[in-house]
This record gives C-alpha cells, sequence and structure tokens, in this order.
C-alpha cells in the first residue's frame, strides 16, 4: 500500500527553499523586493491598531502598497520621458508595473507575518509588531545573503550587515516613537 503522505527528503526541501527564494527575490528586479518590504514596515509601523480591525489594517497597508508601487512607476515612466524627450505610451507604464511588481513580492513578507500572526490568535497590536519586526529582519537578511553571496568575510561581512541591521532598526525606530 502506498503511503499518502511522506516527509520530505533533504533534497526537497532544498528545492522548496529554493523555490521560495527565487519567488521572493527575483532576478528581474530584487532591489524592489527590498524597497517592497521596507515600505511596508514603515507603513505598518505608521498604524494605530487602537480604532481599526485586522481587515482595516490589511487593507490600509495593501491600498498604501498599491499606489506606492504605481507612484513609483509612474516616477520611473515619467522620470525616463523627461530623459528621452519621448511620448507617454501604455506600452511603457506597463513594462514599468511588470518590472516593479517585485514590490508586491517583498511586501508580502511583512504581510504574510501578520496574517499568521493574527490567524495564531495574536492581537492586532502584536500582530502588527510582528509583522514590522519581520520587515526588519527580512532587511538584515537580504543583507546576509547578498553578503553571503559576494563571499565577504570578517569586517566587509559586519558592515554590510550592519547596514541592513541600520535599516532594520530605523523600521523600529519609527514604530517606537510613534507609539
Amino acid at each position: 500500500m502506498r503511503a499518502i503522505a511522506s516527509e520530505p527528503t533533504a533534497s526537497g526541501w532544498r528545492h522548496l527553499a529554493s523555490r521560495a527564494l527565487d519567488w521572493i527575490e527575483p532576478e528581474d528586479n530584487p532591489a524592489g523586493v527590498v524597497y517592497g518590504t521596507v515600505i511596508i514596515g514603515a507603513v505598518l509601523a505608521t498604524e494605530s491598531v487602537r480604532r481599526e480591525t485586522l481587515l482595516e489594517t490589511v487593507g490600509g497597508t495593501v491600498v498604501a502598497l498599491l499606489l506606492y508601487w504605481l507612484a513609483h512607476s509612474y516616477a520611473e515612466t515619467l522620470g525616463n520621458r523627461l530623459e528621452r524627450q519621448i511620448p507617454l505610451s501604455a506600452g511603457a507604464i506597463a513594462r514599468s508595473l511588470v518590472r516593479d511588481r517585485a514590490m508586491i513580492r517583498g511586501a508580502s513578507i511583512p504581510i504574510l507575518a501578520l496574517l499568521i500572526a493574527a490567524a495564531l490568535g495574536a492581537s492586532l497590536a502584536t500582530a502588527v509588531a510582528v509583522a514590522v519586526w519581520t520587515s526588519a529582519a527580512s532587511v538584515v537578511a537580504f543583507e546576509v545573503l547578498a553578503a553571503v553571496r559576494a563571499e565577504l568575510r570578517g569586517t566587509e561581512l559586519i558592515v554590510q550587515v550592519g547596514a541592513g541591521a541600520v535599516m532594520g532598526l530605523a523600521i523600529i525606530a519609527l514604530r517606537t516613537v510613534l507609539h
């Protein structure tokens, strides 16, 4: 009789981790992923959860994300048009939106943390704090990944990871200052 579900093998876990990393860090715009993570961390850090529900918090965060995505893509398109003296085209906007969709991927990390924390029974304030800390930790993790890929060691490694830690702490400090 065949087993319905078996435990994944080590190669299965590596494959799953690789697929997750490929989704989070696309080859075409990894900076967009980092930007999305930082922006949503900052948006959530400014959230006042005293009079909001989970749905309002997630909804407001998603609306802010979409606005940042559209604004970033529009600014990139307009800047390109100003530099090259070309007219606006739907194709140019579409290409920019597609390229910048990496922001959505990055933003999904803290939003997913928020939803998981809430699903596990955390209060809204705690779930938002988990999302903010997840955003900060993600930035540090991206720096560690970049340092490992660059094969950095010693002081270079510490400085690079420290840069991510400063950015992560800035997100947390924003929450601390506002609340």
